[in-house]
Protein backbone atom coordinates (compact mmCIF):
# COMPACT_ATOMS: atom_id res chain seq x y z
CA UNK A 1 0.00 0.00 0.00
CA UNK A 2 0.95 3.16 -0.59
CA UNK A 3 0.04 6.72 1.38
CA UNK A 4 -0.78 10.15 -0.46
CA UNK A 5 2.42 12.07 -0.89
CA UNK A 6 4.56 8.55 -1.87
CA UNK A 7 6.74 8.23 -4.95
CA UNK A 8 6.00 5.89 -6.55
CA UNK A 9 6.79 4.13 -10.60
CA UNK A 10 4.03 3.92 -12.93
CA UNK A 11 5.32 1.74 -15.63
CA UNK A 12 5.67 3.22 -19.25
CA UNK A 13 5.07 6.32 -17.80
CA UNK A 14 8.19 6.93 -14.84
CA UNK A 15 8.05 8.23 -11.81
CA UNK A 16 4.92 9.89 -9.95
CA UNK A 17 3.27 11.32 -6.51
CA UNK A 18 0.30 9.43 -5.01
CA UNK A 19 -2.06 12.89 -4.56
CA UNK A 20 -5.10 10.83 -3.67
CA UNK A 21 -7.17 7.61 -3.75
CA UNK A 22 -10.28 7.48 -4.55
CA UNK A 23 -12.98 5.11 -5.37
CA UNK A 24 -14.75 4.31 -8.90
CA UNK A 25 -17.68 2.21 -9.96
CA UNK A 26 -16.64 0.39 -12.61
CA UNK A 27 -18.77 -2.85 -14.07
CA UNK A 28 -21.36 -2.72 -10.93
CA UNK A 29 -18.64 -2.82 -8.83
CA UNK A 30 -17.14 0.05 -6.65
CA UNK A 31 -13.06 -0.34 -6.81
CA UNK A 32 -10.09 1.81 -5.17
CA UNK A 33 -7.67 3.94 -7.22
CA UNK A 34 -4.44 5.77 -6.72
CA UNK A 35 -4.69 9.43 -8.57
CA UNK A 36 -0.69 9.03 -9.80
CA UNK A 37 0.81 12.57 -10.60
CA UNK A 38 3.65 12.23 -12.96
CA UNK A 39 6.51 13.81 -12.42
CA UNK A 40 8.19 14.46 -15.74
CA UNK A 41 5.00 15.48 -17.48
CA UNK A 42 2.71 16.40 -15.16
CA UNK A 43 0.03 14.10 -16.37
CA UNK A 44 -2.24 12.27 -14.30
CA UNK A 45 -3.03 9.04 -13.83
CA UNK A 46 -5.36 6.61 -12.13
CA UNK A 47 -3.92 3.30 -11.12
CA UNK A 48 -6.19 0.33 -9.71
CA UNK A 49 -5.19 -0.36 -5.97
CA UNK A 50 -5.50 -4.25 -6.69
CA UNK A 51 -3.21 -3.60 -10.05
CA UNK A 52 -0.30 -6.75 -9.98
CA UNK A 53 1.17 -5.10 -13.04
CA UNK A 54 0.45 -1.27 -11.57
CA UNK A 55 2.69 0.72 -9.22
CA UNK A 56 5.98 -0.63 -7.34
CA UNK A 57 8.15 1.64 -4.81
CA UNK A 58 11.28 3.39 -5.93
CA UNK A 59 14.42 1.66 -6.30
CA UNK A 60 16.52 0.60 -3.61
CA UNK A 61 20.87 1.08 -2.99
CA UNK A 62 21.60 -2.37 -4.38
CA UNK A 63 19.59 -1.89 -7.38
CA UNK A 64 21.12 1.23 -8.44
CA UNK A 65 24.32 -0.43 -8.31
CA UNK A 66 23.11 -3.06 -10.59
CA UNK A 67 21.81 -0.07 -12.93
CA UNK A 68 25.57 1.40 -13.10
CA UNK A 69 27.36 -2.17 -13.51
CA UNK A 70 24.85 -2.74 -16.52
CA UNK A 71 25.89 0.45 -18.07
CA UNK A 72 29.30 0.13 -17.99
CA UNK A 73 29.45 -3.37 -19.29
CA UNK A 74 29.91 -2.59 -22.85
CA UNK A 75 31.02 -6.49 -23.83
CA UNK A 76 26.90 -7.28 -25.47
CA UNK A 77 25.91 -8.49 -28.66
CA UNK A 78 24.35 -5.93 -30.48
CA UNK A 79 21.43 -6.08 -32.01
CA UNK A 80 21.42 -6.15 -36.25
CA UNK A 81 17.32 -6.58 -36.56
CA UNK A 82 15.62 -3.70 -38.20
CA UNK A 83 14.79 -0.43 -36.49
CA UNK A 84 11.30 -1.13 -35.87
CA UNK A 85 11.67 -4.58 -34.67
CA UNK A 86 14.06 -3.17 -32.08
CA UNK A 87 11.80 -0.60 -31.39
CA UNK A 88 8.80 -2.88 -30.49
CA UNK A 89 10.89 -5.09 -28.41
CA UNK A 90 12.45 -2.51 -26.48
CA UNK A 91 9.11 -0.44 -25.86
CA UNK A 92 7.79 -3.77 -24.19
CA UNK A 93 10.96 -3.35 -22.00
CA UNK A 94 10.20 0.18 -20.83
CA UNK A 95 6.59 -0.64 -20.32
CA UNK A 96 7.67 -3.23 -17.64
CA UNK A 97 8.46 -0.24 -16.03
CA UNK A 98 11.56 -2.32 -14.33
CA UNK A 99 14.85 -0.47 -14.06
CA UNK A 100 17.27 -2.91 -15.45
CA UNK A 101 15.25 -3.58 -17.95
CA UNK A 102 15.06 0.48 -19.19
CA UNK A 103 18.90 0.11 -18.55
CA UNK A 104 19.40 -2.38 -20.99
CA UNK A 105 17.70 -0.37 -23.56
CA UNK A 106 19.50 2.29 -22.70
CA UNK A 107 22.69 0.76 -22.96
CA UNK A 108 21.44 -1.35 -26.16
CA UNK A 109 20.93 1.77 -27.91
CA UNK A 110 24.29 3.53 -26.90
CA UNK A 111 25.96 0.53 -28.09
CA UNK A 112 24.06 0.48 -31.41
CA UNK A 113 24.65 4.66 -31.69
CA UNK A 114 28.51 3.70 -32.12
CA UNK A 115 28.13 1.48 -34.89
CA UNK A 116 25.54 3.55 -37.05
CA UNK A 117 22.65 5.90 -36.85
CA UNK A 118 19.90 5.82 -34.85
CA UNK A 119 16.64 6.54 -36.28
CA UNK A 120 14.53 9.21 -34.61
CA UNK A 121 12.40 7.32 -32.76
CA UNK A 122 15.44 5.04 -31.10
CA UNK A 123 17.13 8.41 -30.45
CA UNK A 124 14.01 9.65 -28.48
CA UNK A 125 13.44 6.29 -26.84
CA UNK A 126 17.35 7.17 -26.04
CA UNK A 127 16.46 9.96 -23.85
CA UNK A 128 13.26 8.42 -22.50
CA UNK A 129 15.45 5.99 -21.08
CA UNK A 130 17.67 8.67 -19.87
CA UNK A 131 15.04 10.48 -18.44
CA UNK A 132 13.02 7.39 -16.83
CA UNK A 133 16.72 6.30 -14.80
CA UNK A 134 17.48 9.41 -13.92
CA UNK A 135 14.37 10.83 -12.29
CA UNK A 136 13.76 7.45 -10.30
CA UNK A 137 17.70 7.10 -8.99
CA UNK A 138 17.22 11.38 -8.03
CA UNK A 139 14.46 10.77 -5.98
CA UNK A 140 15.40 7.40 -3.86
CA UNK A 141 19.27 8.75 -3.58
CA UNK A 142 18.21 12.75 -3.00
CA UNK A 143 20.32 13.25 -5.79
CA UNK A 144 19.84 16.43 -8.27
CA UNK A 145 18.59 15.09 -11.66
CA UNK A 146 21.31 16.62 -13.62
CA UNK A 147 23.97 14.86 -11.22
CA UNK A 148 22.24 11.38 -11.64
CA UNK A 149 22.58 11.67 -15.68
CA UNK A 150 26.53 12.53 -15.47
CA UNK A 151 26.77 9.39 -13.35
CA UNK A 152 24.27 7.59 -16.59
CA UNK A 153 26.71 9.49 -19.35
CA UNK A 154 29.94 8.51 -17.62
CA UNK A 155 29.47 5.20 -17.91
CA UNK A 156 29.91 5.61 -21.35
CA UNK A 157 32.91 8.12 -22.00
CA UNK A 158 35.22 5.35 -23.18
CA UNK A 159 33.25 4.41 -25.76
CA UNK A 160 32.04 7.82 -26.85
CA UNK A 161 29.70 10.94 -25.44
CA UNK A 162 26.25 10.95 -26.01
Amino acid sequence: MFKIGDYAVCPGHGVGQICAMEERELGGETKSFYTVKIIANGMTVLVPVESEGGLRHLVEDHEVKEVYELLKTHDVAIDNSTWNRRYREYMNKIKTGSLIEIAEVLRALFLLKTKKSLSFGEKKMLEQCRDLIAQEISLSSSKAKDEVKGQINSCFESSSSL
